[in-house]
Protein backbone atom coordinates (compact mmCIF):
# COMPACT_ATOMS: atom_id res chain seq x y z
CA UNK A 1 0.00 0.00 0.00
CA UNK A 2 2.86 2.57 0.02
CA UNK A 3 2.70 3.05 -3.72
CA UNK A 4 -1.02 4.83 -2.74
CA UNK A 5 -1.27 8.40 -1.76
CA UNK A 6 -3.34 8.90 1.57
CA UNK A 7 -6.48 8.93 2.34
CA UNK A 8 -7.60 12.57 2.67
CA UNK A 9 -10.65 12.77 5.27
CA UNK A 10 -11.63 16.83 6.04
CA UNK A 11 -13.79 17.25 9.14
CA UNK A 12 -16.08 20.50 8.94
CA UNK A 13 -17.70 22.70 11.65
CA UNK A 14 -18.47 26.45 11.83
CA UNK A 15 -15.58 28.06 13.40
CA UNK A 16 -13.05 25.40 13.36
CA UNK A 17 -11.87 25.66 16.86
CA UNK A 18 -14.22 22.87 18.48
CA UNK A 19 -15.40 20.03 17.08
CA UNK A 20 -13.75 19.63 13.82
CA UNK A 21 -10.38 19.78 15.69
CA UNK A 22 -11.00 17.37 18.39
CA UNK A 23 -12.28 14.88 15.17
CA UNK A 24 -9.27 15.52 12.96
CA UNK A 25 -6.66 15.14 15.62
CA UNK A 26 -8.52 12.05 17.24
CA UNK A 27 -8.79 10.19 13.58
CA UNK A 28 -5.59 10.89 12.87
CA UNK A 29 -3.81 9.67 15.82
CA UNK A 30 -6.39 6.61 15.51
CA UNK A 31 -5.58 6.02 12.10
CA UNK A 32 -1.82 6.29 12.24
CA UNK A 33 -2.10 3.38 14.79
CA UNK A 34 -3.70 1.35 12.12
CA UNK A 35 -2.02 2.20 9.45
CA UNK A 36 1.20 4.94 9.24
CA UNK A 37 1.07 7.13 6.46
CA UNK A 38 -1.88 5.90 5.34
CA UNK A 39 -4.54 8.69 6.52
CA UNK A 40 -4.03 12.21 6.26
CA UNK A 41 -6.86 14.11 8.57
CA UNK A 42 -7.71 17.59 8.29
CA UNK A 43 -10.50 20.08 9.09
CA UNK A 44 -11.74 22.98 8.45
CA UNK A 45 -14.79 25.97 9.06
CA UNK A 46 -17.26 27.18 6.81
CA UNK A 47 -17.24 30.22 9.13
CA UNK A 48 -13.96 29.72 10.66
CA UNK A 49 -11.92 31.86 12.90
CA UNK A 50 -9.19 32.03 10.65
CA UNK A 51 -5.81 31.54 12.40
CA UNK A 52 -7.19 30.90 15.91
CA UNK A 53 -5.82 27.69 17.89
CA UNK A 54 -8.31 25.12 19.14
CA UNK A 55 -10.24 26.28 22.22
CA UNK A 56 -8.88 24.83 25.56
CA UNK A 57 -12.02 22.58 26.66
CA UNK A 58 -11.86 21.12 23.25
CA UNK A 59 -7.91 21.16 23.33
CA UNK A 60 -8.35 18.52 27.02
CA UNK A 61 -10.50 16.17 25.31
CA UNK A 62 -7.88 15.95 22.93
CA UNK A 63 -5.62 15.15 24.77
CA UNK A 64 -8.06 13.08 27.28
CA UNK A 65 -8.29 10.22 24.08
CA UNK A 66 -4.34 10.67 22.99
CA UNK A 67 -3.76 13.43 20.60
CA UNK A 68 -2.43 16.66 20.54
CA UNK A 69 -3.91 20.02 20.15
CA UNK A 70 -0.93 21.71 19.38
CA UNK A 71 0.18 23.54 15.95
CA UNK A 72 -3.34 24.02 14.76
CA UNK A 73 -4.89 27.19 13.41
CA UNK A 74 -8.10 27.27 12.13
CA UNK A 75 -9.30 27.26 8.44
CA UNK A 76 -11.43 28.36 5.74
CA UNK A 77 -13.45 25.98 3.95
CA UNK A 78 -12.80 26.03 0.32
CA UNK A 79 -13.68 24.31 -2.65
CA UNK A 80 -10.04 23.48 -3.38
CA UNK A 81 -9.93 22.15 0.48
CA UNK A 82 -13.29 20.09 -0.88
CA UNK A 83 -11.40 18.81 -3.81
CA UNK A 84 -8.33 17.04 -2.40
CA UNK A 85 -11.14 15.38 0.19
CA UNK A 86 -11.67 11.31 -0.22
CA UNK A 87 -14.19 11.64 2.54
CA UNK A 88 -15.55 14.67 4.31
CA UNK A 89 -17.11 14.24 7.88
CA UNK A 90 -19.13 17.80 9.18
CA UNK A 91 -20.07 17.83 12.65
CA UNK A 92 -24.02 18.54 12.04
CA UNK A 93 -26.16 18.49 8.67
CA UNK A 94 -26.14 22.34 8.33
CA UNK A 95 -22.25 21.98 7.48
CA UNK A 96 -23.03 19.30 5.11
CA UNK A 97 -25.76 21.47 3.03
CA UNK A 98 -23.29 24.63 3.16
CA UNK A 99 -20.17 21.79 1.95
CA UNK A 100 -22.33 20.98 -1.32
CA UNK A 101 -22.89 24.78 -1.57
CA UNK A 102 -19.60 25.06 -2.54
CA UNK A 103 -19.36 21.69 -4.43
CA UNK A 104 -22.16 19.92 -5.44
CA UNK A 105 -19.91 16.59 -6.68
CA UNK A 106 -19.14 16.05 -3.13
CA UNK A 107 -22.55 14.81 -2.66
CA UNK A 108 -21.50 10.87 -1.94
CA UNK A 109 -18.95 11.48 -0.56
CA UNK A 110 -20.13 14.04 2.50
CA UNK A 111 -22.17 12.90 5.95
CA UNK A 112 -22.36 13.67 9.12
CA UNK A 113 -20.10 12.39 11.44
CA UNK A 114 -22.18 10.36 13.71
CA UNK A 115 -24.40 9.38 10.27
CA UNK A 116 -21.46 7.85 8.73
CA UNK A 117 -20.64 6.00 12.07
CA UNK A 118 -24.05 4.12 12.00
CA UNK A 119 -23.50 3.32 8.32
CA UNK A 120 -20.27 1.62 9.23
CA UNK A 121 -22.22 -0.55 11.93
CA UNK A 122 -24.02 -1.62 9.01
CA UNK A 123 -21.16 -2.13 7.05
CA UNK A 124 -19.87 -4.44 9.53
CA UNK A 125 -22.76 -6.54 9.82
CA UNK A 126 -23.26 -6.72 5.77
CA UNK A 127 -18.91 -7.42 4.84
CA UNK A 128 -18.22 -9.36 7.60
CA UNK A 129 -16.89 -12.94 7.50
CA UNK A 130 -17.37 -15.97 9.22
CA UNK A 131 -14.27 -15.15 11.34
CA UNK A 132 -15.04 -11.33 11.80
CA UNK A 133 -12.53 -10.16 9.19
CA UNK A 134 -13.97 -8.10 6.65
CA UNK A 135 -13.84 -8.90 2.35
CA UNK A 136 -12.87 -6.23 0.19
CA UNK A 137 -12.78 -3.25 2.21
CA UNK A 138 -9.32 -2.53 3.84
CA UNK A 139 -6.68 -1.36 2.44
CA UNK A 140 -6.11 2.53 0.89
CA UNK A 141 -8.55 1.44 -2.19
CA UNK A 142 -11.36 -0.11 0.36
CA UNK A 143 -11.13 3.58 1.83
CA UNK A 144 -11.61 5.18 -0.95
CA UNK A 145 -14.67 3.17 -2.02
CA UNK A 146 -15.68 3.38 1.36
CA UNK A 147 -17.82 6.62 0.84
CA UNK A 148 -20.08 4.48 -2.38
CA UNK A 149 -20.98 1.40 0.09
CA UNK A 150 -21.95 3.66 2.78
CA UNK A 151 -24.09 5.39 1.06
CA UNK A 152 -25.94 2.00 0.12
CA UNK A 153 -26.74 1.19 3.35
CA UNK A 154 -27.55 4.58 4.45
CA UNK A 155 -31.46 3.71 4.37
CA UNK A 156 -30.28 1.04 7.15
CA UNK A 157 -28.79 3.90 9.68
CA UNK A 158 -31.49 6.58 9.71
CA UNK A 159 -31.54 8.48 12.84
CA UNK A 160 -34.09 8.27 15.44
CA UNK A 161 -34.45 12.57 15.35
CA UNK A 162 -32.52 14.68 13.06
CA UNK A 163 -31.04 16.65 15.70
CA UNK A 164 -29.32 12.48 16.14
CA UNK A 165 -27.07 13.58 13.11
CA UNK A 166 -25.88 17.05 14.77
CA UNK A 167 -22.74 17.18 17.43
CA UNK A 168 -23.37 20.13 19.23
CA UNK A 169 -22.09 23.66 19.19
CA UNK A 170 -19.93 24.42 22.56
CA UNK A 171 -18.48 27.67 21.62
CA UNK A 172 -18.77 30.55 24.44
CA UNK A 173 -21.13 27.80 26.11
CA UNK A 174 -20.16 26.08 29.45
CA UNK A 175 -18.61 23.44 30.27
CA UNK A 176 -21.28 21.14 30.69
CA UNK A 177 -21.96 21.88 26.79
CA UNK A 178 -18.55 21.00 25.83
CA UNK A 179 -19.20 17.63 27.67
CA UNK A 180 -22.44 16.64 25.89
CA UNK A 181 -20.16 17.54 22.77
CA UNK A 182 -17.71 14.48 23.91
CA UNK A 183 -20.59 12.56 24.52
CA UNK A 184 -21.49 12.84 21.11
CA UNK A 185 -18.77 12.81 18.88
CA UNK A 186 -16.20 10.60 20.67
CA UNK A 187 -18.91 7.48 19.83
CA UNK A 188 -18.53 8.30 16.89
CA UNK A 189 -14.69 9.04 16.16
CA UNK A 190 -14.34 5.00 18.03
CA UNK A 191 -16.87 3.72 15.41
CA UNK A 192 -14.75 5.75 12.71
CA UNK A 193 -11.38 3.76 14.01
CA UNK A 194 -12.98 0.09 15.24
CA UNK A 195 -13.90 -0.09 10.96
CA UNK A 196 -10.26 0.75 10.38
CA UNK A 197 -8.84 -1.68 12.84
CA UNK A 198 -11.09 -4.71 11.42
CA UNK A 199 -10.94 -3.81 7.38
CA UNK A 200 -6.88 -3.09 7.69
CA UNK A 201 -5.18 -6.01 5.97
CA UNK A 202 -2.88 -7.57 8.12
Amino acid sequence: METHSPVRILTVCTGNICRSPVAERLLQAGLDQVHPGAFVVRSAGTRAMVGDPIQPPSADIIETYGGTPHGFAARQLTSKILRESDLVLTMASKHRGEVLQLDASLLKRTFTIREFARMLSQLELRESLPDNSVSSAGGVEGWRSLPTRAASVRHLALAAEPGDNDVVDPYRRGQDVYDQMEDQLAPAILAVLRFARLTWPA
